[in-house]
């Protein structure tokens, strides 16, 4: 690092669990995105303000009015534009020196397959249980670590998941892909504007740690918030024998 990068990321430098071996991963290591709305927001921020060198953010949407209540990465002079260039612009105006990728599509198939493929994390910000279910799959396949976070109306949950870790489920042992799940979407059941920020900067703080080789992660455990008490609760889980994504590559 030099000397500009030592007074930037000054305040990790200081933490034992990270220090300039954890800074200088984040600095090698590249995470990707998926999905820049509500969630997606806080975790491009954080991930560019953190130092990870290389970050990959993917979103087929653009900037809408109703984004504003809650997607920090956005503002009204942006509206219209894609999601991924409005992002990318606010993350380097934090952190110019970090790598940031756009990816204006959806990505599915092939693109997701290789999208995943190049990635030291995976972080899910998406809202759509097909989506989620896809992401899972190709994080299993390519066995990287998945940061996967929901939030609707004042709910929010968070957890890790990494098939190279024995005792990790992944998110279809949870959700299997043939369950009967209501679709839960923001833009239906409304959202409380701060969850989003609570479970991205979770799932942030997730990634980083990962990235980093800092702390625990949440792996085989279930983190769940309720905003209504502010009251949080973690729940033990663990793969299935009988997983149809996961069983078979353990």
């Amino acid at each position: 690092m030099d000397d500009t990068q030592l007074t930037r990321y000054s305040r990790h430098l200081l933490l034992d669990e990270i220090g300039i071996d954890g800074q200088a991963r984040l600095l090698a290591s590249h995470a990707l995105v998926i999905g820049a709305g509500g969630l997606g927001s806080p975790v491009a921020l954080y991930l560019a303000s953190a130092g990870v060198g290389k970050i990959t953010i993917a979103d087929h949407d653009q900037v809408d009015l109703t984004n504003l209540q809650r997607q920090i990465a956005h503002d009204t002079t942006t509206i219209g534009r894609p999601k991924v260039e409005s992002a990318r612009a606010r993350m380097l105006a934090i952190n110019p020196t970090v790598d940031v990728v756009a990816l204006a599509e959806r990505l599915d198939g092939e693109a997701l397959e290789r999208a995943v493929s190049v990635a030291d994390v995976v972080i899910d910000c998406t809202d759509r249980f097909v989506t989620r279910q896809a992401i899972n799959a190709a994080c299993v396949h390519h066995a990287k670590p998945l940061v996967s976070g929901a939030a609707v109306r004042m709910d929010g949950q968070v957890s890790v998941y990494d098939v190279r870790v024995a005792a990790s489920p992944c998110y279809a042992c949870l959700f299997p892909p043939d369950g009967e799940f209501e679709e839960e979407r923001c833009a239906v059941m409304g959202v409380f504007a701060p969850l989003v920020g609570v479970i991205g900067t979770l799932q942030a703080a997730e990634a980083i740690k990962l990235l980093a080789g800092a702390g625990e992660p949440l792996i085989g455990q279930l983190l769940i918030f309720d905003a209504r008490t502010a009251e949080f609760q973690t729940v033990r889980i663990g793969p299935r024998a009988d997983c149809p994504v996961c069983a078979s590559f353990r």
